[in-house]
């Protein structure tokens, strides 16, 4: 039996991602599943992030993955222990103070509702939304300076629980998620992108960071899924290297703004390419 896509404006309450994303996709969902099959078996995000092409696409099965722990925590303990994370998350403060006391905390130690609502307060009241770790992979973005920041988005977590229920969620690399994908299924990847120049890089969501060289296995791991049958969907810069890479492919380019860039006058729209199988 396959999947349908199936919009979230069928829920009750549209879910819509819970946390703020460096290169999230709220803006580009709907030109990404364009790109997607109408009918297709299960439907892996192996760089999961602010899941908003999940949202947007609500599939009956899916593969959700990422090598950030503390996102993939979030993201189960809302599944499975709603009522516990909004009981922690209304116990945060937009304080800073308050802020730099939880960033400071050693999350391992931590419950699995604690350490994602710990996850969820932070990336709320941080400087941008932005998430980053140093090498050592603690936190440390700085405080933001927000008027009132909605720190228990209620109505929208019980959202996002009730899409997340029938979904497979898991800390694990995108290379050993996808082996799984059969003939039928669909892939979309939304890897850090390959800098568009020196000083534009961004990859710290982990302590691993994603090199050059993962790009290229990336693209051989695209190539491969392309030849067992299943749809694959990629989004990234607009560079002559991630061109090369997907020669053969259909690549569109798209344009979307983006704020990450510390200087007002150097955010706007942005060159990015959509690479599909099909």
């Amino acid at each position: 039996m396959s999947s349908v896509i199936r919009l979230a404006e069928a829920q009750p309450v549209k879910a819509r991602p819970f946390l703020k994303w460096a290169g999230g996709k709220s803006k580009l969902v709907e030109t990404i599943l364009t790109r997607f099959p109408h009918n297709f078996g299960t439907y892996f995000e192996p760089f999961l992030g602010g899941g908003a092409v999940f949202f947007g696409l609500t599939p009956e099965r899916a593969v959700l993955a990422d090598m950030n722990l503390e996102l993939v925590t979030a993201y189960t303990a809302l599944r499975d222990e709603l009522p516990r994370v909004l009981a922690a998350l209304r116990r945060h403060r937009a304080e800073r103070e308050h802020f730099y006391a939880v960033r400071a905390q050693d999350a391992s130690g931590m419950s699995t509702t604690a350490r994602a609502a710990r996850m969820i307060f932070l990336n709320r009241t941080c400087y941008n939304g932005l998430y980053r770790v140093n090498r050592s992979g603690a936190f440390n973005v700085p405080f933001g300076k927000y008027d009132n920041p909605t720190i228990c988005d209620e109505e929208n977590l019980r959202a996002v629980s009730h899409v997340l229920q029938d979904a497979v969620i898991e800390h694990s690399d995108v290379f050993s998620t996808v082996k799984r994908a059969r003939a039928g299924d669909l892939v979309y990847f939304d890897p850090p992108y390959d800098p568009a120049s020196k000083t534009a890089s961004f990859v710290s969501y982990t302590d691993r960071g994603f090199t050059s060289d993962d790009q290229e296995r990336l693209a051989l791991t695209f190539r491969d899924l392309a030849e067992r049958g299943v749809h694959a969907v990629l989004s990234n810069s607009d560079t002559p290297f991630i061109r090369k890479l997907y020669k053969g492919f259909r690549v569109d380019t798209v344009h979307v703004r983006r704020a990450i860039n510390s200087r007002a006058d150097r955010r706007g729209p942005v060159a990015e390419v959509l690479v599909s199988t099909t």
